[in-house]
């Protein structure tokens, strides 16, 4: 009896045994599960915890972290535009860093989305009316959904996107640390070319005309008629040219932000861009910083008319008439964009 008694309670022992064990297994198997499902959140670059926003992964995690197969490309390729900024902020920090310290006014161009987290630097004469009418619809909590159907001249009104300036200290700290940042640029004198053709060209510019015109006219056209020298509507290329490499425009005040330099615009050597989109693959571009932020299947980016767009040969020919000495200047004044975003020196170019 005793014996029996013993032998039970041996097989109780081992069925609990069992039984815990399938337990573990059980759970470790749902932790599994759970992992696959919920990755392990890893750090950016920066050595901070990326926070899921809302329940789902932040444009930064998405970014860093693909988890797509057929993202990874893209991860790769903005990785090597990032190293390229850095490499070249590195090599030129004598000019890239005479100023350590941004000022509020340096942050008016960084329009902040904060439902999708992101940081949207714009650069005028690079896609930039659309992307401010692709931010009225991330920001506008559903007042927008179709980007085409807000006018261009409303897209370009001040109050409809918050930019950077406008936080405290601590509130611009922040985002620039978790938020998604990105900008995009063009090839440099292509850029030039479509602001020139675009504001001094057009009869409705008169704004410009009266502003940049009548002055360009004044120093740079000998024997200008009076009807040129008050309406400043009919500024030659080569006149604009030389007004730019004019060392006293510089000093005068800034450049306007239509030929400013992206450099000087969104300060990339003092600002992290995790994110350096190319007007040369707009569309693709655009769509994944779209799809990072999570909305890429109901959101696509405009599409744009071609046939009056600046392009590469058209601004060959601008270039035609400006001589070798000036088109050498020109490019110096541009030179840290070329170098940075790893655009070429044109080959039209007579460089001596």
């Amino acid at each position: 009896m005793k014996q029996a008694l013993l032998e039970v309670m041996r097989m109780n022992r081992i069925c609990r045994m069992v039984l815990v064990t399938c337990l573990g297994s059980f759970v470790l198997v749902i932790f599994y599960f759970q992992s696959m499902l919920h990755p392990v959140m890893h750090r950016n670059p920066f050595g901070m915890g990326i926070c899921c926003r809302k329940g789902s992964r932040s444009p930064l995690q998405e970014l860093y972290n693909p988890t797509q197969l057929e993202l990874s490309s893209n991860a790769v390729l903005h990785q090597m535009r990032r190293d390229q900024v850095t490499d070249i902020c590195r090599a030129n920090s004598v000019m890239s860093r005479k100023r350590r310290v941004l000022t509020p006014n340096d942050l008016k161009h960084l329009v902040v989305d904060e439902d999708h987290e992101m940081i949207y630097c714009y650069v005028p004469k690079v896609a930039c009316t659309n992307w401010k009418r692709v931010m009225m619809v991330l920001t506008g909590r559903g007042k927008y959904s179709n980007p085409m159907e807000i006018p261009a001249n409303v897209a370009h009104v001040s109050a409809n996107l918050k930019t950077l300036n406008q936080y405290s200290i601590p509130e611009i700290n922040h985002r620039l640390k978790n938020y998604m940042k990105f900008l995009f640029v063009r090839e440099p004198f292509e850029r030039l070319v479509s602001a020139y053709r675009n504001k001094f060209t057009q009869k409705y510019n008169t704004s410009f005309h009266k502003r940049y015109g009548t002055k360009i006219v004044r120093r740079q056209r000998k024997n200008a008629t009076q009807e040129a020298l008050h309406n400043g509507n009919d500024v030659k290329f080569e006149e604009f040219v030389a007004y730019l490499i004019d060392p006293h425009t510089q000093k005068e005040e800034p450049f306007n932000e239509h030929w400013q330099t992206v450099f000087s615009l969104c300060h990339p050597c003092h600002i992290h861009y995790d994110l350096i989109g190319k007007y040369e693959t707009l569309e693709e571009d655009s769509n994944y910083v779209l799809h990072l932020a999570g909305v890429g299947d109901y959101l696509k980016f405009p599409t744009f008319a071609k046939s009056t767009r600046t392009t590469d040969e058209m601004t060959a020919e601008f270039f035609q008439n400006i001589s070798s000495e000036h088109q050498a200047q020109l490019y110096e004044v541009y030179k840290l964009d070329y170098l940075m975003f790893n655009y070429s020196m044109p080959s039209y170019l007579k460089l001596e």
